[in-house]
């Protein structure tokens, strides 16, 4: 995922991660997934796709997932489930409105402009398609967000931040290993209209109160 692949040195580490005994939160990602992009025919690029591990949830919707990552390492994985390309999710290589379908599933911080990848997306996307956006929210999990006392989470000022970082509270996550850049609320959603898409619905999933998944349909007009 990103420009760099930092997730080559960590791939089999994160397959077990992102694996069905991952439990309750795979879970709810996968069913906030569902409920985004709802049931459908056709190839599904799954943006960003790491291991493969939202394939189960993109073909049980009837959708043909397809994959494209930048780590070559988590498509050794990957492949196994789903056809896959080494691609930066910048630029991809697909056709203009080839596609009925596309998602990027926990991998906006993972690239340090997520409003190019969304724009690539759209480029890809045929009139009338769906793109799913679902993602570690962006108001509440970050470098800025301590859940260490959860259910209360304290937000500080770096939310505003915008580069990359490992910080983080939990030292055996995700972010410790790859680090993450910071996307702001505004800025994603206002990535989707730049880009030519209408946003359609966005969805908010977590425990204890906190939502720490936040996710949007978006339609290319046609």
């Amino acid at each position: 995922m990103g420009v760099i692949a930092a997730y080559d040195a960590h791939a089999d580490w994160y397959n077990e991660f992102m694996s069905p005994a991952a439990g309750d939160y795979l879970r709810r990602v996968h069913a906030t997934l569902a409920d985004l992009l709802g049931p459908g025919t056709g190839a599904c690029l799954d943006v960003c796709c790491g291991t493969g591990a939202h394939v189960p949830a993109l073909a049980g919707l009837g959708w043909t997932p397809i994959g494209v990552d930048l780590s070559r390492e988590q498509l050794r994985h990957a492949a196994r489930y789903l056809p896959v390309a080494v691609a930066d999710a910048a630029a991809l290589p697909i056709a203009d409105s080839r596609l009925p379908a596309a998602t990027c599933v926990l991998a906006s911080t993972d690239v340090p402009d997520y409003g190019k990848v969304i724009a690539e997306i759209a480029r890809v996307l045929r009139p009338g398609g769906r793109f799913v956006h679902l993602g570690v929210h962006p108001c509440f999990v970050g470098a800025f967000a301590d859940w260490s006392d959860a259910p209360r989470v304290v937000v500080d000022q770096r939310y505003a931040e915008r580069g990359h970082t490992f910080d983080t509270w939990n030292p055996n996550g995700v972010r410790a290993r790859v680090g993450g850049w910071q996307i702001p609320l505004a800025d994603l959603l206002n990535a989707v209209t730049d880009a030519g898409l209408r946003l359609v619905r966005t969805a908010e999933a977590g425990p204890g109160g906190v939502p720490d998944l936040f996710g949007f349909l978006a339609a290319k007009p046609g």
